[in-house]
């Protein structure tokens, strides 16, 4: 599953991590992505969606169908 939030589009970053004797490495942030599963009404189906944590905040101050409409107006498949 690829680390791309559907509904906010974050992706991971990059950078170092660094030790005590500040010896660097790469490394890579995650964002934290759940496979959530919601009824839409307006489609009269459920569809799952790869959303953050933060993702899931918007849907709920948003609401489901105006998200699922920004979505499907960017030219996703859901």
């Amino acid at each position: 599953m690829a680390a791309v939030c559907q509904v906010t589009g974050a992706v991971p970053g990059f950078g170092h991590s660094i030790s005590h004797s500040h010896r660097r490495n790469k490394r890579r942030f995650d964002p934290n992505i759940q496979k959530k599963r919601y009824w839409v009404p307006s489609l009269r189906r459920s569809v799952t969606l790869n959303v953050s944590a933060k993702g899931i905040k918007v849907i709920d101050a948003r609401g489901i169908d105006a998200v699922v409409a920004s979505i499907i107006a960017r030219g996703e498949k859901i």
